[in-house]
């Protein structure tokens, strides 16, 4: 590099921020500040690894940034759904060899959680790799094996590696929708996340599926991205031909490959004087083409070529802000197996034809019909369906359930389909059964004075107003003053339950509660030391769950106390979120999220009664993966880890679109920030407690883990674990049926309803298998669960599983 360029990068450097740090080799003890020395860079200065400003306040995330002029491009980041820091936290690599970000609170996160031993040294190369070196000098760690949204030259995706998952935003480097996995298979395929890995989530693949297992993408520092096979004469795909990279071959170009936050994988290429050219993009740039670009019950279209999200008729955005994030229902949703008000409840909804759509998302019933009419007729009747598509090219109609995803309103004719929406006549927004304009009232007719009398008028009408302004802040001052003696009083009354610290959660009073729930009129579950009641805020706008809680005493007040520690700080979309609580008296209650669809009990056993549809297999999967996650962040993403104790399909409660979220933590241990391990009497519930349980052995997050595992098989196979009424006696313990039907070969047993792909059914028996093991030790942690349902990792062979205690 010349002298002109060497000047240049320095000037660049300076003009980012702090301090430059010349950083032939991080020692330990050395030590970031974002107000001082915000990062250390490499040998050439193009990139850095440190605090990198996150939005327009005073925050900070810890990455890996490219630097090309006057643009700052981050490749890389730590911890990425965790919140930022600001500027009093600090980034040290520690005398004992660890990359640790300390916090203003003093709280410290292992940035490189993975290391194979204890780093003497570390470096930023100018490849963009953040590497950790030991006494030997050789790489225990580095950035490249953990790639987030990007890739660098030199780095590849590897088929049982770490998946590219988009950034949520321009501006937020958290985890987006999108995600690009390299399959062992030998294809390279973009997904939404959170969805599984079939033909009917993709949109967009390589089709190099005889590539063969060894297949990977590699991406060169000469701009070269490929999909090949690593054995010899294996076969090799350029994604970019050599036309697209002829680009000024001038010093310093540097190319990246980006899953983008739309869902378009991009490469670009970067020069020294700050220009950016795209090379090329995975799929074409039609966003409508990107599943999922769109949320539930919305349409894609496109505008001026740039794509639009617009709600379904009778449904409302759920974020009036971003129109891609979905829509809900504006009507009530009726319970189509009863009556109400005498009548049936077919007779509040209508068939809404909505014109012509393309829908890539499997139905749950498909059949020829001659008449469009007739499918929309179909799907009236049916209980479960609440919308209908019609194919006048091969006469077929197919049902769907809500909420709807994949929608999209091409402008061409191809793969276009009738769309009819089951639609509720009784509205949200009105609470009639009329969605039309509210009539205005009409304007009062003008008053015909003299000159006189409207100045008499005039001064009457302000001494009257006078005299109202004033009685009414008289009367205001009275009653703010009564009702701040009341809250004293009520404070006095009910005492501090040393909560106030722990939880931020709004009280209610009890009579509050009680108005909300209409008396406690719907209960809508019973439990051991209470029912729950639907209730409702806010005139209805607000559906709540209220938790009574009726063996007050001793244990009832434990679970009271649990159940608030345990769940008061938590947020998770697959946890059920505490709004709030009453404690009066001897009174407690726990508000809830409403959750309409039940628990997952009813979704997967209810299966068995004819009018009750059963979950498809990649519906299943994803209800167990969201259970999985849920279980995951109470174990290892809390301030402290939480263990359940009572992980059931009673306790998986369902939400408008069917996610899965765990509830009820009223029998929940919390451990201290550095415990694995603990004693306490025995809880749960018969049939999902692990062996230690009635061991007297201390209890750790291991005995969830069992728990889950007798729930994924129930899932799975959409039976209890224990059958008393089975044509075999071997099928009464379903944990020890699977594992013989397991050893024989014979998984389709198991799903004798439908067709299983073979592979899938098989690894999701592993999983589930490992986690009922008898010994605590043998189980994997559910983070390992997560990565094995997910795919990531393999999955060995597990032993048999001894208990068959029930």
């Amino acid at each position: 590099m010349d002298v002109i360029n060497t000047v240049t990068i320095t000037l660049l450097l300076l003009m980012s921020g702090g301090t430059r740090v010349e950083t032939k080799q991080i020692q330990p003890g050395d030590t970031l500040l974002p107000s001082t020395t915000p990062a250390w860079y490499s040998r050439s200065g193009e990139f850095a690894f440190g605090f990198y400003p996150q939005g327009q306040g005073n925050d900070f995330v810890v990455a890996i940034w490219l630097i090309c002029g006057k643009n700052k491009t981050v490749v890389w980041t730590a911890q990425r759904n965790d919140p930022p820091v600001n500027s009093n936290a600090k980034l040290k690599l520690t005398m004992d060899g660890k990359v640790v970000l300390i916090d203003e609170q003093g709280g410290e996160k292992i940035i490189a959680r993975n290391a194979s031993a204890k780093a003497s040294s570390a470096s930023v190369l100018d490849s963009g790799n953040f590497v950790l070196y030991n006494n030997n000098s050789s790489i225990i760690w580095q950035s490249f094996d953990y790639p987030t949204d990007t890739l660098l030259g030199g780095q590849s995706l590897l088929p049982d590696g770490p998946q590219l998952v988009s950034s949520s935003s321009q501006n937020s480097h958290s985890s987006g929708r999108y995600r690009l996995k390299m399959q062992n298979d030998g294809n390279l395929v973009l997904y939404p996340v959170n969805t599984t890995d079939t033909a009917w989530d993709a949109y967009w693949a390589s089709e190099t599926y005889n590539f063969g297992v060894k297949t990977y993408l590699y991406f060169n520092q000469t701009g070269s991205l490929q999909i090949t096979n690593g054995s010899e004469g294996g076969l090799t795909r350029n994604l970019i031909s050599d036309s697209a990279l002829s680009l000024p071959k001038e010093n310093g170009v540097i190319y990246r490959s980006t899953l983008d936050f739309d869902g378009i994988f991009r490469m670009y290429a970067h020069f020294i004087n700050g220009s950016i050219h795209k090379v090329g993009n995975w799929p074409r740039e039609n966003n409508c083409i990107v599943k999922g670009f769109c949320g539930f019950n919305s349409y894609c279209t496109t505008n001026d070529n740039q794509p639009v999200c617009t709600c379904l008729p009778d449904f409302d955005l759920i974020y009036p802000n971003d129109s891609t994030l979905g829509c809900k229902r504006s009507f009530h949703k009726e319970d189509c197996t009863a009556e109400v008000n005498g009548k049936d409840s077919a007779t509040f909804y209508v068939m809404k034809p909505v014109g012509d759509m393309k829908l890539a998302d499997l139905p749950y019933f498909k059949a020829e019909m001659l008449q469009e009419e007739d499918c929309s007729s179909a799907c009236s009747a049916d209980c479960n369906c609440e919308a209908a598509f019609y194919d006048d090219k091969d006469r077929s109609c197919m049902k769907h359930r809500l909420p709807l995803r994949y929608l999209s309103r091409p402008k061409d004719a191809e793969d276009k389909a009738s769309l009819f929406l089951k639609v509720g006549n009784r509205s949200l927004k009105n609470g009639t059964g009329n969605d039309g304009p509210v009539p205005q009232q009409p304007p009062p007719p003008p008053i015909k004075t003299t000159s006189n009398k409207a100045t008499v008028q005039i001064t009457v009408i302000t001494s009257v107003f006078s005299l109202l302004l004033c009685s009414t802040l008289v009367i205001s001052s009275h009653f703010m003053y009564k009702i701040r003696v009341l809250r004293y009083k009520r404070l006095m009354e009910t005492g501090n339950l040393g909560l106030n610290e722990e939880v931020t959660l709004r009280r209610f009073s009890y009579s509050e509660l009680k108005r909300a729930t209409s008396n406690f009129r719907q209960e809508l579950g019973k439990g051991s030391f209470g029912a729950v009641y639907k209730g409702e805020l806010h005139k209805g706008r607000r559906l709540i769950a209220v938790k009574r809680l009726e063996k007050l005493v001793e244990e009832g007040e434990r679970e009271f106390q649990a159940e608030m520690r345990a769940i008061g700080k938590t947020h998770h979309k697959n946890l059920v979120r505490l709004l709030g609580f009453c404690a009066e008296g001897s009174k407690r209650l726990l508000v809830y999220e409403y959750m309409p669809n039940s628990s997952l009990e009813n979704v997967i056993f209810g299966a068995h009664n004819q009018s009750h549809r059963r979950p498809e297999w990649d519906e299943r999967v994803r209800i167990a993966i969201e259970i999985a996650r849920g279980i995951l962040y109470l174990h290892e993403e809390c301030e402290a880890p939480i263990i359940h104790c009572d992980i059931k399909p009673q306790n998986i409660l369902m939400d408008e679109f069917y996610t899965a979220k765990i509830s009820d933590f009223g029998l929940a241990k919390l451990l201290m920030p550095d415990q694995t391990r603990t004693f306490t009497g025995a809880r749960g519930t018969r049939g999902y407690l692990a062996p230690e349980w009635n061991k007297n052995m201390p209890i750790s997050v291991k005995t969830d883990v069992y728990s889950y595992g007798i729930v994924l098989l129930e899932i799975l196979c959409c039976r209890r674990n224990i059958e008393v009424h089975v044509s075999q006696p071997e099928e009464v313990l379903l944990s020890n049926w699977a594992y013989k039907c397991f050893v024989a070969g014979q998984l389709n047993k198991l799903f004798l309803w439908e067709a299983v792909d073979k592979t899938a059914g098989e690894n999701m028996v592993k999983v589930a298998l490992w986690c009922i093991q008898d010994e605590p030790v043998l189980r994997p942690t559910m983070k390992s669960v997560v990565l094995m349902l997910e795919g990531i990792t393999d999955i060995a062979i597990p032993p048999c599983p001894n208990s068959n205690s029930i």
